[in-house]
């Protein structure tokens, strides 16, 4: 997605200010929504140091390259399209998905992050089946999605600006809580759950993201990830950079109503879960 506007101050260490940071680190400094993402997975993180951990989805690559730096030993997934760019930014240990199975051992990972990935998974309770295969007894699961508002303001605004599920690859709208719950089934035990991105924030994504695929059209690459932009597609599309740079002052003070809206939910939906021990005879 392509929400903007927060100021470079507001960065925490785990987003590097040298100008040498990847182009998606860049980026990421001119999104509102990207940085209240990873915001939100970096407090559901358990303790990283000495484990061995996965990320899927990694929002092309940028949430990858941040988890990273924040310790342990990372392994990251995607779909077999995006894995070029993901590569572009983290460099190695970078695996293509194809279909619900994982390409791991048994118990291989202490903790993996799923980021708006379930919601593209046609089978997403054989997907998590696999998710707890791959983890180690009592390993941490932290899942990101869509969260599925009812009567949500800003749905039918998206769908007419041509912002629908089948554009971003989607195949369900996303999950309410309850929903998520009963995927994650008897193999996970939830810890924590919280929503985020509430009216603001997501208002000004569904703007950029509309506006973002004007000037984008025919300079990214359609996937079953939706619209994935490569470091070459970044660097030629540099009236999409311009226009993202001159309006963050404004999204960013947009983006601070949302603390008047603290009983609203918000447009997304995190959950930590700890992996099951095995049931006895």
């Amino acid at each position: 997605m392509s929400s903007l506007g927060v100021r470079n101050s507001r960065l925490t260490s785990s987003s590097p200010q040298k100008a040498s940071a990847p182009w998606a680190v860049r980026l990421y400094r001119k999104s509102v929504l990207k940085q209240e993402k990873f915001r939100a997975i970096e407090r559901f993180l358990p303790k990283l140091e000495g484990k061995t951990c996965l990320d899927i989805g990694g929002d092309n690559g940028v949430i990858s390259y941040l988890l990273r730096k924040k310790g342990g030993t990372w392994h990251s997934a995607d779909m077999a399209e995006t894995v070029e760019s993901i590569r572009e930014i983290v460099k190695e240990n970078v695996h293509p998905l194809h279909g619900p199975q994982l390409p791991f051992p048994d118990e291989r990972f202490d903790a993996v992050v799923v980021v708006d990935y379930l919601e593209h998974v046609g089978d997403d309770r054989g997907f998590v089946g696999e998710l707890s295969r791959v983890l180690k007894p009592h390993g941490q699961l932290i899942v990101n999605v869509p969260h599925a508002k009812p009567r949500a303001i800003l749905r039918p605004i998206r769908l007419a600006l041509g912002l629908t599920d089948e554009r971003h690859g989607h195949v369900r709208p996303g999950y309410r809580e309850n929903e998520l719950r009963q995927v994650l089934g008897e193999l996970f035990t939830v810890q924590r759950t919280t929503t985020y991105s509430r009216f603001f924030s997501h208002a000004i994504d569904t703007l950029f993201g509309f506006f973002h695929n004007r000037l984008a059209s025919g300079k990214g690459k359609e996937t079953a990830k939706g619209l994935i932009i490569t470091q070459h597609d970044f660097r030629q599309n540099t009236a999409a950079a311009l226009v993202s740079s001159a309006l963050y002052p404004v999204c960013w003070l947009l983006f601070q109503f949302n603390r008047f809206l603290f009983r609203t939910k918000g447009y997304l939906l995190l959950i930590r879960a700890e992996k099951r021990s095995a049931k006895g005879p």
